[in-house]
């Protein structure tokens, strides 16, 4: 179900943080049944159960896909996170002539973050994820704002990524993967439209486990295909059977709102054998799937004589008075030769206006081999990525699932072919399509060609590549670019404070305040106020696409005005706001106005507040 629109701005939080995604949907549901909740307000497990199964209640078996650390994989999705993205001005590439984004960092964390401002607006969500063959990955999850491995291992100092380890003899082999997986679909359902859609490619190590994993985030009926790629045309001499494809496993979000876009059709399929003043046509079966009594009736050839009905478990497309209608259009035909059973002629101009459907088996979709020539002559030559994706094949992609103005999303961006893609079909089409590309800052290997070239992380790559294409495009008349962001720790000192569990809660408290006291005194000393600006409206829900512009209006105060299609607002990080200031604001209450609550004495906050409601927010 999509949300409204929502432009008030949420309530204050005591810390400065995302939205608690468990206690979001616990309130749903209760807001939805409030007869499965205790007096207390508690979720009343049993009457959820006899919900979903009244004769499972005192069962111990079920038909379910359990795995070890499935139900903290769960959490981890819906916990809130502390972080921040600042934005990288050096490294962004024209941002002002494209929206499209980068953003370096851990996935998961970043997914959160994205939830803000990007919920139910993506249309298609491409990834193409570790796949699980036994080796070490790169994504722990162990991402916590008071410990310091992960921003020591991002890129932060200059360090590696510490992966996860573990071992084909483990028992949590594939629970690992899945873990990993799990939580990252579960937000990824969360940003998807109704009309939205997600292709995940995988091979066969996993793709069993993932079509189930699927089944539970996205549900059984949502399922659309499992597109077959051929990425390999060569055969394989050191194994006795040659692998030559994997999966691109496909659900949408609704499938009863999502349609996968039609395909233009290819010309080798048309002829006119028999001179038809209409033009080329092909010759389509008459018969269509399931039974339907009124649509079974025979048919009889003109020039044999001979009935024909519809192959078992099947019926006739038309009605009798169609298919007689048909006859004298000469739009039936028997074969070739006359002889054969009845076929539709489908004439080539028809065919144009409606399209094709894709087949489940992609052929010409480009190989392994073809992405990585693209991407070692946008690198000189160099082959600085492992088996990067094929800009065709992402392509068909982004034809069968978007639109001119979609959203497209790719977590596990890699050597970032999909926002390649992206900016090639644009350029191509005319679309304003926006690409939001989030790539790990693994560290490349020493040893490799990508390191010595100067590619220290993944994410260097994923931004070098994309610039290349940038500057490709300008040259042949096409203004695209995009900006750059990094996961950072929050820039809110109050975030990183860690209770001693030895202490009593008073001593907390009291720590808390000193702790405050102390890093908001440096905070605003020495505070980045863009850093800052990006923190409080990521998580106050604006897009990264927003715009800043002075507010002539307020002349006491430095007082932006902040929009992104959807949302705006005031926002002053000044440390005081003055008299003229509040004053404006009170006699102009109907715009959002966000600023420090320190810049603010009681009396000043109070009447704000009063005045202005749900339109003011105070951090």
């Amino acid at each position: 179900m999509t949300n409204m629109i929502d432009n008030t701005m949420p309530a204050p939080l005591a810390l400065i943080q995302t939205t608690d995604g468990n206690a979001e949907r616990l309130a749903t549901l209760k807001q939805l049944y409030p007869d499965l909740f205790t007096n207390e307000g508690k979720l009343n497990l049993t009457e959820l159960q006899k919900l979903a199964d009244p004769s499972s209640v005192n069962e111990t078996e079920k038909f379910e896909f359990k795995w070890f650390g499935k139900s903290q994989a769960k959490r981890n999705a819906f916990s809130p996170t502390n972080a921040s993205l600042v934005y990288d001005e050096g490294r962004s590439v024209n941002p002002e002539q494209g929206e499209h984004i980068i953003i370096e960092g851990e996935n998961l964390e970043v997914l959160k973050l994205l939830k803000q401002g990007y919920r139910e607006r993506i249309k298609c969500i491409y990834i193409d994820p570790p796949y699980n063959t036994g080796k070490d990955f790169v994504y722990s999850d162990n991402f916590t704002q008071d410990k310091k491995a992960y921003w020591q291992d991002n890129g932060t100092v200059d360090a590696g990524v510490k992966v996860d380890t573990h071992t084909e003899s483990d028992g949590r082999y594939h629970s690992h993967w899945l873990n990993m997986m799990f939580s990252r679909l579960l937000l990824a359902r969360e940003l998807l439209r109704d009309d939205g859609v997600i292709f995940i490619s995988i091979d066969d190590n996993e793709m069993h486990h993932l079509r189930k994993l699927c089944d539970e985030v996205f549900g059984e009926d949502n399922f659309v295909a499992d597109f077959i790629w051929q990425h390999r045309k060569s055969s394989q001499n050191d194994v006795d059977v040659s692998l030559s494809h994997n999966h691109t496993i496909c659900f949408s979000k609704d499938r009863e709102v999502f349609q996968l876009n039609a395909l233009e059709i290819k010309d080798e399929k048309f002829s006119n054998l028999d001179n038809d003043p209409r033009g080329d046509w092909v010759a389509d079966p008459l018969d269509a799937p399931n039974i339907r009594p009124n649509l079974t009736y025979p048919i009889t050839n003109p020039s044999t004589g001979e009935q024909h009905l519809p192959p078992s478990g099947r019926h006739w497309r038309f009605s009798q008075e169609k298919f007689a209608n048909a006859l004298i259009e000469k739009r039936i035909i028997f074969g070739k030769t006359g002889k054969g059973r009845p076929q539709y002629k489908r004439f080539k101009s028809e065919a144009e206006e409606k399209g094709t459907n894709p087949f489940t088996v992609w052929t010409e979709m480009g190989t392994a081999t073809e992405g990585t020539k693209e991407l070692m002559k946008i690198f000189g030559g160099l082959k600085i990525f492992d088996t990067p994706k094929p800009v065709r094949l992402l392509n068909e992609i982004l034809k069968l699932s978007t639109s001119k103005e979609s959203i497209v999303l790719d977590f596990f961006a890699g050597s970032g072919t999909a926002c390649h893609a992206v900016m090639e079909l644009n350029h191509a089409d005319g679309g304003k399509r926006q690409c939001i590309s989030v790539q790990l800052p693994e560290q490349t290997d020493e040893k490799s060609e990508a390191y010595k070239a100067g590619y220290k992380k993944i994410s260097d790559i994923t931004i070098a590549r994309n610039k290349k294409v940038v500057e490709k495009l300008q040259a042949e008349g096409h203004s695209t670019g995009f900006k750059v962001f990094k996961l950072t720790p929050s820039h809110f000192p109050r975030a990183q404070f860690t209770p001693d569990p030895n202490a009593d809660e008073a001593t907390n408290q009291a720590n808390l305040q000193a702790y405050i006291n102390e890093k908001e005194r440096q905070l605003f000393n020495s505070y980045d106020e863009a850093h800052l600006l990006t923190e409080v409206l990521i998580k106050r829900g604006f897009k990264l696409n927003h715009t800043t512009t002075p507010a002539a209006e307020f002349t006491q105060n430095k007082v932006l005005w902040v929009t992104d299609d959807e949302k705006q607002a005031h926002v002053c990080l000044d440390a005081k706001l003055e008299d003229a200031t509040v004053n404006h604001l009170m006699t102009n209450p109907n715009k959002h106005f966000i600023c420090l609550e320190r810049a603010l004495d009681t009396t000043k906050k109070w009447n704000l507040k009063h005045a202005m409601g749900n339109f003011f927010f105070a951090f």
